[in-house]
């Protein structure tokens, strides 16, 4: 079985689904790397051949696999994925995040190829596929790097300092939303010496934000049924949120910096910082949005960029996971290894015979043999 790995075409996208430390792992495979397409993550091509690789132009990559791996598969990058339609065949499996219900015409060009696909953002969330969950991987980092880039357009200091010229107050951060990029945000800044408060619709979570010791911010509203089975935070009706957003106001107005974290799987994330929040926040506080690709969290976010409304900076991160490429990639690898090994049994498991018993293997097919299997209803309750 032939694995092959093509080059990132998604504009501004470093990172590559196989780093050279893990073929070891693919042992019952041959693979096939495009030139340069671990470069910007810093994997030369001579790290791949020395683990076993082979090297080939991006047609060969496509022609010869019988398995696809990338990061931004198709769907997840309709611009760039046009000109590879061609190069695939049926029967051949892709595998990747490829936005699966933000996309379906993406979906229906590449099912009209014959080919089998896995989306990996469909991963489900129990024990056995933690080691495969590309989407909290990605998120751990995003809430990391969330931080970094909050200190660096903020002009304060984050910790506590009692120097000969006075004392210097730490930063307060306010974190909304405690999923995998909420938590990994507040600890890193608890480590900045930040004093932090989190808010999150499960009350579930305020466990998990007390334990890295932040402050819970609770609001005297119903919280009950907030929680899909998955542990994803439910997409609640306009008057909750309209609820939410009256008592948040004060929070977000005593915060230097805001963090916003808060998505709704499959679905349009949620508003909750209002322009009239911003305008109460201090001048030179700063908001990072984490979300702006599914609409943002503040009303005044604009995706991929950097704006300043009310002398508030907003900022809104694209991809910011391949801002830290090297690490990023090992991470999804590792995942999508995982993945791949638990698909075909370590090479043992032929072509087009997947074991649809396997919830992760059900929940992630969403074309086989070119016949679209996913439907909306699926990911409601994940």
């Amino acid at each position: 079985m032939i694995v092959g790995i093509p080059k990132e075409t998604y504009p501004g996208e470093k990172r590559v689904a196989l780093v050279p430390a893990l073929l070891s792992k693919l042992k019952e495979f041959d693979v096939l790397i495009e030139k340069d397409a671990g470069l910007a993550a810093g994997f030369p091509d001579d790290y791949y051949i020395q683990k076993g690789a082979e090297i080939a132009d991006r047609e060969d990559v496509f022609q010869k696999s019988d398995v696809i791996l990338q990061v931004r598969s198709f769907g997840a990058n309709p611009d760039e994925s046009t000109n590879d339609l061609e190069l695939l065949h049926p029967g051949q499996v892709l595998i990747g995040m490829m936005n699966p219900f933000g996309n379906l015409l993406e979906i229906e060009k590449i099912a009209a190829r014959g080919v089998t696909a896995f989306a990996l953002e469909l991963i489900p969330r129990i024990a056995r596929a933690q080691s495969m969950d590309v989407l909290s991987s990605m998120a751990m980092i995003s809430g990391y790097k969330a931080v970094i880039i909050a200190a660096n357009h903020i002009s304060r200091l984050f910790p506590l300092m009692m120097t000969a010229a006075g004392t210097v107050l730490p930063v307060r951060v306010l974190v909304i939303g405690t999923g995998v990029a909420g938590l990994q945000a507040i600890s890193t800044a608890r480590r900045l010496g930040a004093v932090v408060s989190a808010y999150d619709i499960r009350p579930a979570a305020k466990e998990q934000v007390e334990s890295l010791g932040a402050k819970f911010i609770e609001l005297v509203m119903e919280t009950a049924d907030t929680e899909t089975a998955g542990g994803y935070a439910r997409s609640m009706d306009e008057v909750f949120y309209q609820r939410q957003q009256e008592l948040m106001k004060k929070i977000v107005s005593e915060s230097d910096v805001v963090i916003t974290t808060a998505a709704i799987f499959g679905g349009k994330a949620p508003l909750l910082v209002t322009e009239e929040m911003v305008r109460s926040m201090a001048a030179g506080s700063v908001i990072v949005d984490l979300v702006a690709e599914q609409g943002g969290n503040c009303e005044l976010t604009q995706s991929c960029t950097i704006v300043t409304e009310h002398d508030v900076k907003i900022i809104a991160p694209d991809n910011i996971a391949s801002s830290v490429s090297y690490h990023a990639s090992q991470m999804y690898a590792s995942n999508v290894v995982n993945f791949l090994l638990n698909l075909f049994k370590s090479g043992k498991t032929p072509i087009g015979e997947f074991a649809s018993e396997d919830e992760i293997v059900r929940q992630t097919m969403i074309i086989r043999d070119g016949e679209i299997l996913m439907k909306k209803e699926k990911i409601k309750e994940k």
